[in-house]
């Protein structure tokens, strides 16, 4: 459940968020929503692939973390993040409700007593707040630039599907499915004029970082490998 309300700097003058990165305040996201600006920081670390709104059938971008569900490979509680922070993970609890910034009043990470301060005694934005702000102001504009890039190459027919199918040294296999990638055959047999029209949009560009990232699948795996193992280890006692 969520309860979302405009922010306010006299109503909320004292309200406080955890901005550590946690599972208990949302981290443990298998895969995040993304948009195009991040691309050049998200492929040496994640795979981006294409997948399906449940609820609207509708392609969106998305930095795979973790081959599980509520798994974020990535997440070291207690320890910083050693990975670029998509900004889908960054602005929580935050939203936009037109123009204006919103809160879930809801959320783990709000809190009366611990945390960042959203306001100084003045009323004024924190260096926090800015900062979160400054998120929605990649975030807005990037939604739609993400949505156009997606709608160029459906009608290119470049989308196809992809399965992802991973084994672990403790036996147990992966198969991820509902997952798209750039398809590269269509890609190669492109007219000139859609390939350089691909290229002066920068989208020749944001496509390549996608099939290059799709080299992060194995790395990603390797560290599932090494998570698994470390579980074994733990309960068989051998902790050294």
């Amino acid at each position: 459940m969520t309860n979302i309300a405009i922010l306010n700097n006299q109503i909320h003058r004292t309200l406080r968020v955890q901005a550590a990165v946690s599972a208990r305040y949302g981290d443990n996201q298998r895969f995040v929503p993304v948009i195009v600006k991040e691309f050049p920081f998200l492929a040496v670390h994640y795979p981006i692939l294409f997948s399906k709104d449940a609820n609207t059938g509708a392609f969106y971008c998305g930095a795979m973390l973790g081959f599980d569900d509520g798994e974020n490979l990535f997440l070291d509680e207690g320890g910083p993040q050693d990975a670029y922070r998509p900004l889908n993970l960054r602005r929580g609890p935050f939203y936009t409700a037109g123009s204006e910034l919103a809160i879930d009043l809801d959320s783990p990470r709000v809190d009366a007593d611990k945390g960042l301060p959203l306001f100084t005694e003045n009323g004024e934005a924190t260096s926090y707040l800015e900062s979160i702000i400054s998120v929605f102001r990649e975030l807005q504009p990037g939604l739609e630039m993400t949505k156009v890039f997606i709608e160029t190459l459906m009608k290119l027919k470049l989308v196809e599907a992809i399965n992802i199918n991973v084994g672990f040294d403790d036996g147990t296999k992966r198969d991820l499915v509902g997952l798209y990638t750039v398809n590269q055959e269509t890609l190669r047999a492109l007219p000139d004029a859609a390939a350089l029209d691909l290229f002066r949009r920068g989208y020749l560009h944001l496509i390549y970082l996608m099939i290059a990232s799709l080299r992060q699948v194995p790395v990603l795996a390797q560290k599932k490998n090494r998570r698994l193992l470390q579980a074994s280890d733990a309960l068989s006692g051998n902790l050294d």
